[in-house]
């Protein structure tokens, strides 16, 4: 399906250097970011205080969050849990805070500001889950990319492995980076959004990977640039489609989802952006800088033995 039909190719190749200097700044920005600012992790990883708390009518989750806030908690999660009448809230806890005293310090702001509001439980989650959060999270990113560069490997060739690999672990540190420069609240979620970004690129990586190979075959008197600028020319209406729908889904969710869902789809919007950037100007200059050729999927055709008379 197109909207549009580009009729000459776009010499992206061109400006390929242009390109991955402008995504090795960037990247060298968001590592920097990490490594002076940090992330801003949520409870789920550095521990902390959850409260249940239940409503006789359908709670208020922005009202209850302006709420605390208002009464010096800051930091605060409140979510629905289980029905709309009860709502699970995540509280970083202080040195010298105890989980106890908070609970009743929270039931308390909560009954001030609605009498029908009842706290049923109070626990601490200590660092060790956050710890065991965060190691699962990683392993989890490993065998994400592993799987991929095994994918790719098997589909194509190793060049394209490693081009798309690069180009997805790029939209990755960025995404850490805006998190880190910003301090955005790092969370399960967000975590879960950026595993997804992964997978959302290695699919656009894998759409103009399967143009270029196709082209390999077709195009005999293209030089490598012509071949993967015409890839990425005839993929451009599918990419806008594609990468456009996406992107409205994911707005809605900014504007609608409320804070619970905020940067989650802050990061998907970073990765979206990103991924289309990566998977075509920074998959493809590298494809073509590793040394892809027409004879690695082109087979020679063997002679015919002649017939022995």
């Amino acid at each position: 399906m197109e909207f549009f039909k580009i009729r000459k190719d776009i010499p992206f190749m061109r400006h390929a250097l242009v390109f991955n200097v402008i995504s090795v700044i960037t990247f060298i920005a968001a590592v920097f970011f990490l490594a002076t600012r940090g992330l801003h992790f949520s409870v789920e990883f550095t521990g902390g205080t959850l409260i249940e708390a239940s409503y006789p009518q359908a709670a208020d989750t922005e009202k209850i969050r302006a709420t605390l806030a208002g009464a010096g908690y800051a930091d605060t999660q409140v979510a629905n849990f289980g029905t709309s009448h009860d709502v699970l809230i995540r509280m970083p806890l202080k040195p010298g805070q105890d989980s106890d005293a908070l609970g009743k310090s929270v039931k308390e702001v909560l009954q001030q500001a609605d009498a029908g509001a009842e706290v049923k439980r109070a626990e601490f989650v200590g660092p060790q889950v956050g710890k065991e959060l965060a190691e699962n999270g990683a392993i989890a990113l490993l065998l994400v990319v592993f799987g991929i560069i095994v994918y790719l490997a098997l589909r194509f060739e190793w060049r394209f492995a490693v081009s798309a690999i690069i180009a997805n672990l790029h939209d990755v540190v960025i995404i850490l980076g805006f998190f880190a420069f910003f301090q955005w609240e790092f969370s399960l979620p967000v975590l879960a959004a950026v595993l997804a970004v992964l997978g959302y690129s290695v699919n656009e990586s894998v759409v103009v990977f399967d143009r270029v190979r196709e082209n390999l075959r077709k195009m005999r008197k293209a030089s490598i640039p012509e071949v993967i600028d015409n890839a990425i020319t005839r993929t451009i209406s599918r990419t806008i489609i594609t990468h456009g729908c996406t992107q409205l889904a994911v707005l809605s969710m900014l504007i609608f989802g409320g804070e619970v869902l905020h940067y989650f789809a802050v990061a998907l919007t970073i990765g979206i952006l990103f991924g289309i950037y990566s998977s075509v100007l920074v998959a493809s200059p590298l494809l073509m800088w590793l040394g892809v050729s027409r004879e690695q999927f082109i087979k020679p055709q063997k002679q015919k033995e002649e017939a022995v008379v």
